[in-house]
Protein backbone atom coordinates (compact mmCIF):
# COMPACT_ATOMS: atom_id res chain seq x y z
CA UNK A 1 0.00 0.00 0.00
CA UNK A 2 1.39 3.75 -0.88
CA UNK A 3 -0.31 6.79 0.30
CA UNK A 4 -0.79 9.36 -2.59
CA UNK A 5 -0.09 13.32 -2.17
CA UNK A 6 -2.23 14.28 0.87
CA UNK A 7 -5.21 16.71 -1.18
CA UNK A 8 -5.00 20.15 0.68
CA UNK A 9 -8.01 20.73 3.52
CA UNK A 10 -11.15 22.62 3.14
CA UNK A 11 -11.35 22.79 6.63
CA UNK A 12 -12.46 26.48 7.02
CA UNK A 13 -13.81 26.13 10.57
CA UNK A 14 -12.70 26.85 14.55
CA UNK A 15 -8.83 25.58 14.76
CA UNK A 16 -7.18 23.78 17.58
CA UNK A 17 -5.45 26.97 18.68
CA UNK A 18 -8.68 28.95 19.53
CA UNK A 19 -10.59 26.20 21.16
CA UNK A 20 -7.76 25.78 23.54
CA UNK A 21 -7.41 30.16 24.50
CA UNK A 22 -11.26 29.41 24.40
CA UNK A 23 -11.42 26.96 27.06
CA UNK A 24 -8.80 29.13 29.34
CA UNK A 25 -10.51 32.12 28.83
CA UNK A 26 -13.96 30.45 29.74
CA UNK A 27 -12.49 28.64 32.54
CA UNK A 28 -10.80 32.31 34.10
CA UNK A 29 -14.16 33.96 33.73
CA UNK A 30 -15.94 30.65 35.69
CA UNK A 31 -13.26 30.96 38.16
CA UNK A 32 -11.38 33.68 39.72
CA UNK A 33 -8.85 31.00 41.27
CA UNK A 34 -7.61 30.08 37.69
CA UNK A 35 -4.46 32.46 36.98
CA UNK A 36 -2.31 31.49 33.66
CA UNK A 37 1.66 32.48 33.41
CA UNK A 38 4.66 31.10 31.79
CA UNK A 39 7.26 32.48 29.47
CA UNK A 40 6.03 35.06 27.02
CA UNK A 41 2.16 33.84 27.87
CA UNK A 42 1.26 37.87 28.73
CA UNK A 43 1.97 40.52 26.81
CA UNK A 44 2.66 38.15 23.73
CA UNK A 45 0.37 36.00 23.81
CA UNK A 46 2.65 32.60 23.61
CA UNK A 47 4.71 31.45 20.90
CA UNK A 48 1.94 29.89 19.34
CA UNK A 49 -0.63 32.51 20.60
CA UNK A 50 -2.31 30.21 22.73
CA UNK A 51 -2.81 32.62 25.63
CA UNK A 52 -3.54 35.39 23.25
CA UNK A 53 -5.73 38.23 24.62
CA UNK A 54 -5.60 36.88 28.17
CA UNK A 55 -3.70 39.77 29.55
CA UNK A 56 -5.90 42.35 28.00
CA UNK A 57 -9.15 40.50 29.11
CA UNK A 58 -8.35 39.57 32.72
CA UNK A 59 -5.25 41.67 33.84
CA UNK A 60 -1.88 41.09 34.35
CA UNK A 61 -2.59 39.56 37.75
CA UNK A 62 -4.29 36.34 35.95
CA UNK A 63 -1.99 36.24 33.06
CA UNK A 64 1.61 36.91 33.13
CA UNK A 65 4.87 36.83 32.17
CA UNK A 66 7.51 34.52 33.89
CA UNK A 67 11.28 34.38 34.14
CA UNK A 68 13.02 31.86 31.95
CA UNK A 69 12.83 29.41 34.17
CA UNK A 70 11.09 25.98 34.01
CA UNK A 71 11.93 25.39 37.80
CA UNK A 72 10.79 28.40 39.05
CA UNK A 73 7.32 28.27 37.30
CA UNK A 74 6.65 24.90 38.47
CA UNK A 75 7.38 25.60 41.92
CA UNK A 76 5.86 28.57 42.15
CA UNK A 77 2.77 26.82 40.83
CA UNK A 78 2.88 24.64 43.98
CA UNK A 79 2.76 27.07 46.27
CA UNK A 80 -0.15 29.39 44.58
CA UNK A 81 -2.32 25.78 44.05
CA UNK A 82 -1.19 25.02 48.38
CA UNK A 83 -2.84 28.67 48.40
CA UNK A 84 -6.33 27.53 47.07
CA UNK A 85 -5.84 29.05 43.08
CA UNK A 86 -5.81 26.84 40.06
CA UNK A 87 -2.00 27.25 38.27
CA UNK A 88 -2.06 26.82 34.48
CA UNK A 89 1.52 27.05 33.62
CA UNK A 90 3.13 26.91 29.73
CA UNK A 91 6.10 24.79 29.32
CA UNK A 92 7.05 27.17 26.15
CA UNK A 93 7.95 23.68 24.25
CA UNK A 94 8.43 20.02 25.25
CA UNK A 95 11.81 19.74 26.11
CA UNK A 96 12.21 23.29 27.99
CA UNK A 97 10.34 21.56 30.11
CA UNK A 98 12.88 19.14 31.23
CA UNK A 99 14.17 21.57 34.20
CA UNK A 100 10.92 21.54 36.01
CA UNK A 101 10.91 18.02 36.06
CA UNK A 102 12.79 17.92 39.75
CA UNK A 103 9.55 20.42 41.22
CA UNK A 104 7.04 17.88 39.13
CA UNK A 105 8.23 14.51 39.76
CA UNK A 106 8.97 15.20 43.92
CA UNK A 107 6.55 17.44 44.42
CA UNK A 108 3.53 18.09 42.14
CA UNK A 109 3.42 14.72 41.69
CA UNK A 110 3.71 13.71 45.42
CA UNK A 111 1.86 15.97 47.14
CA UNK A 112 -1.52 14.68 47.32
CA UNK A 113 0.05 11.13 48.27
CA UNK A 114 2.43 12.97 51.19
CA UNK A 115 -0.44 14.50 52.94
CA UNK A 116 -2.82 11.31 52.80
CA UNK A 117 -5.06 13.17 50.16
CA UNK A 118 -5.04 16.98 53.10
CA UNK A 119 -3.38 19.17 50.15
CA UNK A 120 -4.01 18.78 46.39
CA UNK A 121 -2.74 20.45 43.82
CA UNK A 122 -4.86 21.56 40.85
CA UNK A 123 -2.02 22.48 38.41
CA UNK A 124 -2.69 22.32 35.05
CA UNK A 125 1.33 21.67 33.13
CA UNK A 126 0.45 22.83 29.34
CA UNK A 127 3.36 21.26 26.90
CA UNK A 128 3.09 22.10 23.60
CA UNK A 129 4.70 18.32 22.10
CA UNK A 130 5.64 16.10 19.27
CA UNK A 131 6.88 17.10 15.55
CA UNK A 132 5.39 18.11 12.09
CA UNK A 133 6.87 22.02 12.85
CA UNK A 134 9.93 21.80 12.15
CA UNK A 135 11.33 22.61 14.75
CA UNK A 136 15.05 22.29 15.80
CA UNK A 137 16.80 20.86 18.65
CA UNK A 138 14.65 21.34 21.91
CA UNK A 139 11.73 22.13 20.22
CA UNK A 140 10.36 19.06 19.12
CA UNK A 141 10.17 16.23 21.81
CA UNK A 142 7.48 13.03 22.42
CA UNK A 143 8.23 13.40 26.67
CA UNK A 144 4.98 11.85 27.02
CA UNK A 145 6.51 8.87 28.58
CA UNK A 146 8.18 9.94 31.38
CA UNK A 147 5.03 12.06 32.71
CA UNK A 148 2.69 8.78 32.51
CA UNK A 149 5.77 6.83 34.16
CA UNK A 150 4.94 9.14 37.14
CA UNK A 151 2.31 8.21 39.36
CA UNK A 152 -0.15 11.27 40.70
CA UNK A 153 -0.01 12.84 37.05
CA UNK A 154 -3.08 12.59 35.00
CA UNK A 155 -1.80 13.14 31.71
CA UNK A 156 -4.32 14.19 28.96
CA UNK A 157 -3.40 14.69 25.26
CA UNK A 158 -6.64 16.18 23.00
CA UNK A 159 -6.56 15.11 18.82
CA UNK A 160 -9.40 17.21 17.65
CA UNK A 161 -10.63 20.53 18.07
CA UNK A 162 -13.85 19.84 20.34
CA UNK A 163 -11.29 17.59 22.59
CA UNK A 164 -9.16 20.81 22.62
CA UNK A 165 -11.85 22.83 24.33
CA UNK A 166 -13.62 19.99 26.57
CA UNK A 167 -10.79 18.26 27.66
CA UNK A 168 -8.70 21.32 28.60
CA UNK A 169 -11.77 22.94 30.65
CA UNK A 170 -11.74 19.37 32.51
CA UNK A 171 -8.08 19.25 33.19
CA UNK A 172 -8.69 22.87 34.57
CA UNK A 173 -11.86 21.69 36.83
CA UNK A 174 -9.40 18.70 38.01
CA UNK A 175 -8.04 18.64 41.78
CA UNK A 176 -5.25 16.46 40.55
CA UNK A 177 -2.35 17.60 38.45
CA UNK A 178 -3.03 16.88 34.61
CA UNK A 179 0.00 17.01 32.23
CA UNK A 180 -1.95 18.09 28.65
CA UNK A 181 -0.02 17.93 26.13
CA UNK A 182 -1.19 19.85 22.84
CA UNK A 183 0.23 18.58 19.38
CA UNK A 184 1.84 21.29 18.01
CA UNK A 185 1.64 20.59 14.47
CA UNK A 186 -2.44 20.31 15.06
CA UNK A 187 -2.73 23.85 16.35
CA UNK A 188 -3.48 25.54 13.05
CA UNK A 189 -5.58 22.36 12.27
CA UNK A 190 -9.73 22.95 11.84
CA UNK A 191 -13.15 21.86 11.63
CA UNK A 192 -16.57 22.37 12.63
CA UNK A 193 -16.81 22.41 16.21
CA UNK A 194 -19.31 24.95 17.50
CA UNK A 195 -17.47 26.70 20.61
CA UNK A 196 -20.09 28.50 22.17
CA UNK A 197 -22.14 24.61 21.67
CA UNK A 198 -19.19 23.08 23.66
CA UNK A 199 -18.89 25.63 26.41
CA UNK A 200 -22.68 24.67 26.93
CA UNK A 201 -22.04 21.51 27.19
CA UNK A 202 -19.18 21.15 29.39
CA UNK A 203 -21.14 23.75 31.79
CA UNK A 204 -24.64 21.92 31.36
CA UNK A 205 -23.12 18.16 31.81
CA UNK A 206 -23.46 16.90 35.39
CA UNK A 207 -20.40 18.21 37.71
CA UNK A 208 -19.16 20.09 34.89
CA UNK A 209 -17.23 16.99 33.64
CA UNK A 210 -17.38 15.22 30.03
CA UNK A 211 -15.38 12.02 30.76
CA UNK A 212 -12.70 12.75 28.84
CA UNK A 213 -10.51 11.27 31.99
CA UNK A 214 -9.56 7.73 30.67
CA UNK A 215 -12.17 7.64 28.49
CA UNK A 216 -10.89 6.62 24.79
CA UNK A 217 -13.28 7.38 21.65
CA UNK A 218 -13.74 4.89 18.28
CA UNK A 219 -12.96 7.65 15.68
CA UNK A 220 -13.22 5.39 13.01
CA UNK A 221 -15.24 1.95 12.82
CA UNK A 222 -13.74 -0.93 11.71
CA UNK A 223 -13.75 -4.78 11.37
CA UNK A 224 -10.30 -5.71 10.19
CA UNK A 225 -7.54 -4.29 12.41
CA UNK A 226 -7.30 -1.40 15.12
CA UNK A 227 -5.09 1.07 15.41
CA UNK A 228 -4.76 2.52 18.63
CA UNK A 229 -2.96 6.30 18.59
CA UNK A 230 -3.21 9.24 20.90
CA UNK A 231 -2.65 12.99 20.05
CA UNK A 232 -0.14 13.95 17.00
CA UNK A 233 -0.39 10.40 15.63
CA UNK A 234 -4.58 10.22 15.33
CA UNK A 235 -5.06 12.31 11.81
CA UNK A 236 -2.12 10.39 10.59
CA UNK A 237 -3.75 7.27 11.90
CA UNK A 238 -7.13 8.10 10.28
CA UNK A 239 -5.52 9.19 6.75
CA UNK A 240 -4.13 5.69 6.77
CA UNK A 241 -7.15 4.22 7.63
CA UNK A 242 -9.01 5.92 4.70
CA UNK A 243 -6.65 4.54 1.91
CA UNK A 244 -6.63 0.51 3.79
CA UNK A 245 -10.29 0.77 3.10
CA UNK A 246 -9.68 1.34 -0.56
CA UNK A 247 -7.95 -2.23 -0.76
CA UNK A 248 -10.67 -3.33 1.16
CA UNK A 249 -9.25 -3.62 4.53
CA UNK A 250 -11.62 -2.31 7.04
CA UNK A 251 -9.53 -0.23 9.93
CA UNK A 252 -10.75 0.81 13.17
CA UNK A 253 -9.26 4.22 14.39
CA UNK A 254 -9.20 4.31 18.77
CA UNK A 255 -7.98 7.68 19.92
CA UNK A 256 -6.54 7.26 23.66
CA UNK A 257 -7.26 10.84 24.40
CA UNK A 258 -6.21 9.94 28.34
CA UNK A 259 -2.80 8.26 28.80
CA UNK A 260 -3.16 8.39 32.33
CA UNK A 261 -6.12 7.46 33.62
CA UNK A 262 -5.87 4.44 30.52
CA UNK A 263 -9.52 3.22 29.19
CA UNK A 264 -8.50 -0.62 29.12
CA UNK A 265 -12.06 -1.16 28.82
CA UNK A 266 -11.64 0.95 25.17
CA UNK A 267 -8.81 -0.63 24.29
CA UNK A 268 -10.25 -4.70 25.13
CA UNK A 269 -13.42 -4.05 22.67
CA UNK A 270 -11.48 -3.28 19.80
CA UNK A 271 -8.90 -5.40 19.86
CA UNK A 272 -11.58 -7.99 20.82
CA UNK A 273 -13.72 -6.84 17.58
CA UNK A 274 -10.86 -6.72 15.24
CA UNK A 275 -8.41 -9.56 16.36
CA UNK A 276 -5.60 -7.68 14.93
CA UNK A 277 -3.82 -4.21 16.12
CA UNK A 278 -1.19 -1.70 15.08
CA UNK A 279 0.18 0.80 17.94
CA UNK A 280 1.30 4.56 16.29
CA UNK A 281 2.66 6.79 18.07
CA UNK A 282 5.57 9.85 17.32
CA UNK A 283 7.31 8.80 20.38
CA UNK A 284 10.57 6.25 20.42
CA UNK A 285 9.00 2.76 20.51
CA UNK A 286 11.63 1.56 23.70
CA UNK A 287 10.43 1.59 26.80
CA UNK A 288 7.48 4.06 25.41
CA UNK A 289 3.52 4.52 25.85
CA UNK A 290 3.82 2.71 23.21
CA UNK A 291 5.40 -0.30 24.78
CA UNK A 292 2.70 -0.57 27.25
CA UNK A 293 -0.27 -0.36 25.32
CA UNK A 294 1.31 -3.69 23.12
CA UNK A 295 1.48 -5.21 26.72
CA UNK A 296 -1.57 -4.38 27.90
CA UNK A 297 -2.85 -5.44 24.70
CA UNK A 298 -0.88 -8.97 24.94
CA UNK A 299 -1.88 -9.55 29.09
CA UNK A 300 -5.98 -9.01 28.34
CA UNK A 301 -6.34 -9.55 25.04
CA UNK A 302 -3.67 -12.65 23.87
CA UNK A 303 -7.15 -15.20 23.08
CA UNK A 304 -8.53 -12.89 20.35
CA UNK A 305 -5.05 -11.94 18.48
CA UNK A 306 -5.11 -13.35 14.60
CA UNK A 307 -1.84 -11.65 14.56
CA UNK A 308 1.23 -10.69 16.59
CA UNK A 309 0.53 -6.53 17.85
CA UNK A 310 2.75 -4.08 15.42
CA UNK A 311 4.12 -0.75 16.34
CA UNK A 312 5.22 2.25 14.00
CA UNK A 313 6.72 4.93 16.39
CA UNK A 314 9.55 7.34 15.73
CA UNK A 315 12.72 5.73 15.78
CA UNK A 316 15.11 5.04 19.08
CA UNK A 317 17.63 8.24 18.67
CA UNK A 318 17.55 11.86 19.65
CA UNK A 319 15.24 14.04 17.96
CA UNK A 320 16.05 14.48 14.42
CA UNK A 321 17.14 17.74 12.46
CA UNK A 322 14.07 19.70 10.38
CA UNK A 323 15.21 17.86 7.13
CA UNK A 324 15.02 14.41 8.91
CA UNK A 325 11.77 14.76 10.40
CA UNK A 326 9.90 13.28 7.50
CA UNK A 327 12.08 9.77 7.74
CA UNK A 328 11.30 10.00 11.40
CA UNK A 329 8.05 10.52 12.42
CA UNK A 330 4.96 8.00 11.50
CA UNK A 331 3.24 8.37 8.30
CA UNK A 332 0.93 6.98 6.40
CA UNK A 333 3.22 4.74 4.41
CA UNK A 334 4.63 3.34 7.56
CA UNK A 335 1.23 2.56 8.93
CA UNK A 336 0.28 1.24 5.30
CA UNK A 337 3.17 -0.94 5.45
CA UNK A 338 2.76 -2.48 9.09
CA UNK A 339 -0.66 -3.03 7.85
CA UNK A 340 0.38 -5.30 5.18
CA UNK A 341 3.00 -7.21 7.88
CA UNK A 342 -0.25 -8.72 9.81
CA UNK A 343 -0.98 -12.23 9.35
CA UNK A 344 -4.23 -12.57 7.21
CA UNK A 345 -4.96 -15.95 6.80
CA UNK A 346 -7.42 -16.81 9.33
Amino acid sequence: MTAPAAAPSTATATTFAAALNTAMSDAMEHDDSVVVFGEDVGTLGGVFRITDGLTKRFGPERCFDTPLAESGIAGTAVGMAINGLKPVIEMQFDAFAYPALEQIFSHIAKMANRTRGRVRLPIVIRIPYGGGVGGVEHHCDSSEAYYAHTAGLKVFTPATVADAYLMLREAIDTQDPVVFFEPKKLYWSKDAADLSALRLQYEDSQGGRVGAQGAAQIRRSGTDVSLITYGPSVPTALKAADLAAEDGVSVEVLDLRSIVPFDDAALMRTVEKTGRAVVVAEAQGFASVSSEIVARIQERCFHSLASPVLRVTGFDVPYPAPKLEEHHLPTVDRILDALDELQWED
